[in-house]
């Protein structure tokens, strides 16, 4: 809290509490109808509403002054929360652009841990590498009797199996099926 606002605020309360006493001389001299002490009352009464007034335009101005700075050490907090965004962004950017090249490399690089059997095709601007056993089991799930795409033969045609609880196959039940009517 900026001194200005903290001695208006304190000039302007102890203004009005003083404010207080002439204010109850007043008031019995009202009672008792003398007009001197009444006016002399009231004189005081301005006097300490003045400087109350005085006071509280300080405090203003000060709150005006903490205001201007808590928004001045806001943007100040946003421009370095920015900043390290940015540097961050820069750094990750940096760490990708390695992580990339370091790919780049290995896939060029004849020293890799790459099976030496692979076979490379190029499909759709995409290359693919498929291993010897990759083949065998893509011939097996080929359905030979499709024309045009090469479809993958459904594991649904297996016959369905049970469990029992101890892990053994059971015979299936043919008959059994589920039927419903509305």
């Amino acid at each position: 809290m900026n001194t200005k606002t903290m001695e208006g605020l304190v000039g302007a309360r102890t203004n009005m509490n003083l404010l207080n006493t002439p204010m109850r001389v007043y008031k019995e001299a009202r009672r008792k109808g003398d007009t001197a002490t009444m006016e002399r009352a009231m004189g005081y009464v301005d006097e300490f509403s003045d400087k109350a007034e005085e006071y509280k335009a300080e405090a203003d101005k000060g709150m005006e002054e903490d205001a201007r700075q808590a928004r001045e050490q806001a943007k100040l907090l946003r421009e370095e929360a920015v900043r390290k965004r940015r540097e961050e962004r820069e750094k990750t950017e940096k760490e990708i652009a390695e992580k990339r090249n370091a790919d780049a490399n290995m896939e060029t690089n004849t020293n890799t841990n790459v099976d030496t059997d692979i076979n490379l095709r190029e499909t759709k601007g995409c290359l693919l590498e498929i291993s010897e056993e990759g083949k065998v089991l893509l011939k097996d799930n080929i359905n030979p009797d499709s024309t045009g795409s090469n479809e993958i033969k459904p594991d649904i045609l297996k016959e369905p199996v049970t469990y029992t609880k101890t892990g053994k196959m059971a015979a299936s039940e043919q008959g059994a099926g589920i039927s419903v009517s509305v």
